[in-house]
């Protein structure tokens, strides 16, 4: 049997061309039937009307047929937004499928829809989406063309923007507990293999990566940033690169080194922290001793590489004592992305950055971590003015205007949103994280410190902490509709 006629209209092969190709068909079986002149007037007449009611039905099968193709490009382009939003996501085709369906209604003109079909390539930097429709002829069908098919493709293209990242991450010592330092880090590796997609640099696109504890590591050899130092104050050991908070005022922003130098975090043996024999390994957790106690992991500036990040997100590890002093991390966070620190940091951060505020096609974006509460930490047995060293010394100090405990971490929660106000102030985007923490307090505190109420995210568990990470990445790249 002979198959029937199957006029297409192709959105990839061209469009008007494949209807023309229709087109001219129905005009040459219009014109075979008035080259044949067999039988009477009668019959002639009857001939010549077919080619021209011919004519009118092509028209009106064409038009549905443009009608068809519309829809389902838009269709197409709108599953093609969404799933590129989700593009890493476990059930990106359920999310193309839920947005093609809702903007191509069941039933629409009768036609019967194949695929969409979604192909990404190697570095999952484009999203291709297929579909085709299919509908019955009306006028086209006596002349045995019995269906119209129409296709449609949509290119969705993901593009870094040209970006700052500071990963700002809670290395603190109940980030052991419970598989949580893995997770921060598998999450953190999905992000960053979101927007390097593959490749080893991406254009304009530079991390650090800021850990921190009740201090934070500026790198053991930036001691022109220091005030007070002298190498033999460290006994057997040296100077590790963490620093004390400076004073009221130069701790909450971002003035360089030539506005105020640090005093090295320097834990003086005592009745908490005997330093003889010294052991500051990872390993000793709260038995360990020395002068660097509770100093963790240094920081990474700004770097392209992929490998470099990836490396140094790879080797946190949780450290204990004193406590945990989020503004501290925040602040240096910040000291990464500045104009203010350009020259300052050193390899692998060019000279020429950070770069300036406002600088077009360029942005500033923070994304930080944190698991429990700004506080003190005071472990047995009790060391002297009530609590453990840290980056605004002991407690009993009163380095932040009182020795109440209560007190004195409302100041620094105090101190954190100023950091946070400011930094908003220079353009810079602020993504908080609380992570399996259950005090409303500190989740109001990170919620306010965010650039807006989306920008805030709380996760209860290891496994839905990749899926924030996910979704910071998903929000960190562009998609627009190619051709």
């Amino acid at each position: 049997m002979e198959e029937p006629h199957v006029c297409r209209i192709d959105d990839v092969d061209g469009g008007p061309l494949s209807a023309a190709r229709c087109w001219r068909f129905l005009k040459q079986e219009a014109l075979a039937l008035l080259r044949d002149r067999a039988g009477g007037t009668a019959v002639m007449l009857g001939v010549s009307i077919i080619p021209i009611g011919g004519f009118v039905g092509m028209a009106i099968d064409v038009t549905r047929g443009y009608m068809l193709r519309a829809q389902l490009s838009h269709a197409l382009d709108a599953a093609g937004l969404a799933g590129g939003k989700q593009l890493f996501a476990d059930d990106v085709d359920q999310i193309v499928q839920r947005f093609f369906d809702a903007n191509f209604p069941d039933g629409y003109m009768g036609a019967t829809i194949t695929g969409p079909t979604a192909t990404t390539d190697t570095f999952g930097t484009t999203l291709t989406l297929n579909a085709e429709a299919e509908i019955h002829t009306t006028f086209l069908r006596l002349l045995g063309h019995q269906s119209m098919t129409v296709r449609s493709s949509t290119v969705i293209e993901r593009s870094i923007r040209g970006m700052e990242l500071a990963l700002v991450m809670d290395v603190t010592g109940s980030m052991r507990g419970g598989g949580k330092i893995t997770a921060m880090k598998d999450a953190a590796k999905a992000l960053l293999d979101i927007l390097y997609a593959g490749r080893e640099t991406v254009d304009d696109f530079w991390v650090s990566v800021v850990p921190y504890a009740v201090t934070v590591n500026v790198g053991a050899g930036r001691t022109a940033w220091l005030t007070g130092y002298d190498p033999a104050d460290f006994g057997s050991t040296t100077w590790k690169g963490c620093v004390e908070a400076r004073n009221a005022g130069l701790d909450i922003d971002d003035t360089p080194p030539s506005g105020g130098l640090w005093a090295p975090h320097l834990w003086a043996t005592a009745s908490d922290n005997v330093w003889e024999p010294v052991d500051e390994t990872n390993g000793a957790q709260n038995n360990g001793t020395g002068p660097n106690l509770g100093c963790g992991p240094a920081i990474t500036s700004l770097s392209e590489s992929f490998t470099t990040v990836w490396n140094a997100v790879d080797a946190l590890q949780p450290w204990h004592r004193g406590g945990t002093m989020g503004n501290l991390g925040l602040v240096w966070g910040w000291r990464t992305l500045s104009p203010q620190w350009r020259t300052l940091w050193g390899a692998p951060t060019p000279d020429d950055m950070p770069f300036d505020y406002g600088k077009p096609l360029m942005d500033k974006v923070v994304v930080m971590l944190t698991d429990g509460n700004n506080q003190w930490y005071d472990h047995p047995p009790s060391g002297p003015d009530g609590s453990d060293y840290g980056g605004y010394g002991r407690l009993g100090w009163g380095r932040l205007g009182t020795t109440n405990s209560g007190a004195a971490l409302t100041e620094v929660n105090s101190r954190m949103l100023q950091t946070c106000t400011a930094m908003k102030a220079h353009g810079i985007i602020i993504y908080t994280i609380t992570f399996q923490l259950n005090n409303n307090t500190t989740k109001q505190l990170y919620r306010d410190c965010a650039t807006g109420p989306t920008y805030y995210f709380d996760s209860p568990s290891n496994s839905e902490l990749q899926t924030v990470f996910r979704k910071i990445g998903d929000e960190l790249s562009n998609l627009r509709i190619k051709g």
